[in-house]
């Protein structure tokens, strides 16, 4: 094993970027040794703006195929890594000085570094939904891109978990061009894997095609081959249709179907506890935030996290719960917890205020 610098090929495949691409590619000033843009038919400035960071720059005739173009950026990459972004990723300063860490002293036996993918934000910056994504990887192991939509890299060796964060801060995008490159699937005959049957039923359910979309979800499990976190996020997304169609007896008879892939995750644990809490069934309420409070938060999740629920959501919860039941000690000692993380928030003050004049508190600070 040794450690020194490494060079690395940034790999992008962009399309009308022209609002987001100068930010990226200023985040990834000093980590990078190589730029390569691969534009599958800009009509803006994006270009334009692109030449001012890299004369590295290659057209690609779109064939609906976003695997195929990121395979072909790859090919063009002459570095000894490769780190892929999208135009509406950065690297925020505090991530681009570890990254710069990292690079400066990496291990030579390191093939995939994988990153913290932050998706969206609250109103105090704290980031609420995240990720894990692939996104630095050996060249000479030609790593290859698998799927038309919602494509990803097929990787092995040894695999790095690390801590640095990229950040997504989406503009806007063409919020149909995903279920047209599926449904011209369907229309051909082609055939749907397990994932794609899965990310076909997110498109239709964003665009409100529900009935279809639960067809989908429901065939994506009957096969039994998808990724444990797919099957699961899927039987969430069944559960939120059934509530938008009314439907709460099967809204939550996929909750529960959740625990068959794995152990109660804090999302399914409050989201059963909101059921109760709405029929006012506080004991039973209460079961399953302090479920959701107790659980163990992975430093690796693969899966899309829902930060609120593994941290503040089910402590505040637990302050309303247990005040009915006439526990407004263990109550107040919920809200101190959801304090610790939302110390502003006015709900969580709100609280505080009015369990500490109940509970005759008169030196509490804050």
């Amino acid at each position: 094993m040794s450690f020194g610098p490494i060079s690395i090929s940034l790999c992008m495949i962009v399309r009308n970027e022209e609002k987001t691409i100068g930010r990226c590619l200023d985040s990834v000033q000093g980590i990078v040794d190589e730029i390569i843009i691969v534009d599958t038919g800009s009509t803006d400035k994006t270009k334009e703006i692109v030449a001012n960071y890299t004369d590295k720059i290659y057209d690609f005739i779109w064939i609906d195929d976003f695997s195929a173009a990121r395979n072909y950026s790859f090919s063009l990459a002459t570095k000894e890594y490769i780190l892929w972004l999208d135009a509406d990723d950065v690297i925020m300063e505090e991530e681009r000085q570890k990254f710069l860490k990292l690079k400066e002293n990496f291990d030579s036996t390191i093939d995939v570094v994988n990153m913290p993918y932050q998706l969206t934000f609250d109103e105090n910056g704290q980031c609420t939904f995240s990720l894990r994504r692939n996104r630095l990887v050996r060249r000479s192991y030609n790593f290859q891109w698998s799927g038309q939509v919602h494509e990803y890299l097929v990787v092995r060796g040894k695999i790095l978990n690390s801590d640095i964060a990229i950040t997504h801060k989406s503009e806007s995008h063409d919020a149909d061009r995903n279920l047209r490159i599926y449904k011209k699937k369907l229309a051909r005959g082609d055939e749907f894997t397990p994932r794609d049957l899965y990310y076909f039923a997110n498109e239709l359910r964003d665009h409100r095609e529900y009935e279809e979309a639960i067809l989908y979800y429901e065939k994506f499990l009957a096969t039994k081959k998808g990724w444990v976190e797919d099957e699961i996020a899927a039987c969430g997304k069944l559960a939120e249709i059934y509530e938008i169609l009314g439907d709460e007896d099967k809204a939550q008879s996929y909750l529960y179907k959740s625990f068959d892939y794995d152990i109660p995750r804090p999302e399914f644990c409050c989201r059963i506890g909101h059921q109760k809490l709405k029929k006012k069934k506080y004991k039973e309420a209460a079961f399953w935030y302090k479920l959701a409070a107790e659980g163990e938060k992975p430093v690796d999740s693969w899966g899309i996290r829902n930060e609120a629920c593994w941290t503040w959501l089910p402590h505040i919860q637990l302050c309303i719960c247990y005040d009915y039941l006439g526990k407004p000690e263990l109550a107040y000692q919920h809200n101190e917890i959801a304090r610790t993380y939302r110390p502003h928030d006015p709900r969580v003050l709100h609280n505080k205020r009015y369990l500490e004049n109940k509970l005759g508190i008169t030196d509490r600070q804050g």
